[in-house]
């Protein structure tokens, strides 16, 4: 993980044999999912309410996920602006029965704040 993502992850998950494409690794779908639930935890926080995927502004897919992997997802704030926000994700696969870590994917998703009528609105003011 990069110096600019937190010590703890977001979430940390199993993957299943449900979750397997037919190359025999875990389907892309899969993580993206678990992408964007750990980046809308950190971008509900700081939005202080609910908040909306907007846009996927860059995703890459760096090293297959396997059956049996842990993947700890990670989010950090990286941008923030009037109503909107950017969460910078790097998931990270700890196979070998914990010998070895392995970064899998990263991207950069961005959310809205949104109002009682989802709407966007203001951000809070940063602490």
């Amino acid at each position: 993980m990069s110096a600019d993502c937190p010590q703890d992850p977001v979430l940390r998950v199993v993957p299943g044999p449900s979750d397997i494409n037919s190359n025999g690794h875990i389907f892309g779908g899969w993580v993206l999912s678990q992408m964007d639930i750990a980046a809308g935890i950190v971008a509900a926080r700081t939005a202080q309410g609910p908040t909306a995927t907007v846009a996927i502004d860059s995703m890459a897919f760096i090293a297959p996920i396997h059956l049996g992997d842990v993947i700890s997802v990670y989010a950090n704030l990286e941008r923030r602006g009037r109503t909107s926000m950017g969460i910078k994700i790097e998931v990270i696969a700890t196979r070998d029965r914990g010998n070895s870590q392995v970064k899998v994917t990263e991207g950069l998703f961005t959310f809205v704040a949104l109002d009682e009528n989802h709407r966007p609105r203001p951000l809070p003011p940063a602490e």
